[in-house]
């Protein structure tokens, strides 16, 4: 059988050739889109559980109302969709590194485009994340009451080199300024749970938990899993300690 590909897009990008693609799966008989960076596939619809998840495990690890969240990655829209569906998301700021992803959704190309863009609550920012949480929060900044992140294959298995730095302590440490009291991050990885991993998020923050989460895998006929991260900021037990008090969490 001859698979045909319709090609939505094709842009150089600094980090390569970035193609947007659908087609029709066989196994499932239905459209896919898939990303692709030069001769590596990126992303696919076929497979959103995982991506939906970063949104839902984490959000569900925040306490109170009137959240701010910021997604790192924007991909085909799932995480950041999931997010808005939670009601007590107030605002929702998602970064790419790449303009052209911003403006698949804002030429809604892709499935979840005209919900993440027709929201008012969603705000695109074509800005590096890294670069974001490795430099001070601004001044007057309440932090978010979540990060989530979905960019690297896995903190060992990074698109960029300079991407590493973030995946240890002192990388992890900088990412937690950016949070509000009792904030949550979670992150996305495409690998079995990692012992070494872990043991960076406990240096850093309270409550560090590896989800694997399982999805029918439709091509293979079996089930495939990822990782999801999930973590609370540790300032929240530092400032109840401080003032003497036993820690409770944070809305």
């Amino acid at each position: 059988m001859i698979t045909r590909f319709d090609e939505l897009d094709w842009q150089e990008t600094p980090i390569g050739e970035l193609t947007l693609r659908r087609r029709t799966e066989p196994a499932v008989g239905q459209e896919v889109y898939e990303v692709r960076l030069g001769d590596e596939y990126l992303m696919s619809s076929l497979f959103t559980v995982a991506e939906e998840e970063l949104s839902n495990l984490g959000l569900a690890a925040v306490d109170g109302d009137d959240l701010s969240v910021l997604v790192g990655g924007l991909g085909l829209g799932y995480t950041a969709v999931a997010a808005l569906r939670d009601e007590r998301v107030t605002s929702l700021t998602v970064v790419d590194r790449l303009g052209a992803v911003i403006g698949w959704h804002q030429r809604q190309l892709l499935p979840v485009s005209a919900e993440l863009v027709g929201d008012p609550r969603t705000t695109l920012v074509e800005d590096d994340f890294f670069a974001l949480v490795r430099a001070a929060p601004s001044e007057g900044h309440r932090g978010y009451s979540a990060i989530l992140l979905d960019v690297d294959h896995s903190p060992r298995h990074q698109l960029d080199p300079t991407h590493a730095d973030l995946y240890t302590a002192d990388g992890l440490r900088a990412l937690d300024r950016h949070l509000a009291t009792g904030g949550v991050f979670a992150l996305w990885s495409d690998d079995p749970p990692d012992d070494d991993f872990m043991r960076e998020m406990h240096a850093v923050f309270d409550d560090a938990t590896a989800h694997v989460v399982d999805f029918a895998n439709a091509v293979t006929g079996g089930t495939s899993s990822n990782t999801v991260y999930v973590a609370r900021s540790r300032r929240a037990m530092d400032a109840a300690a401080t003032a003497g008090l036993g820690w409770k969490g944070s809305s």
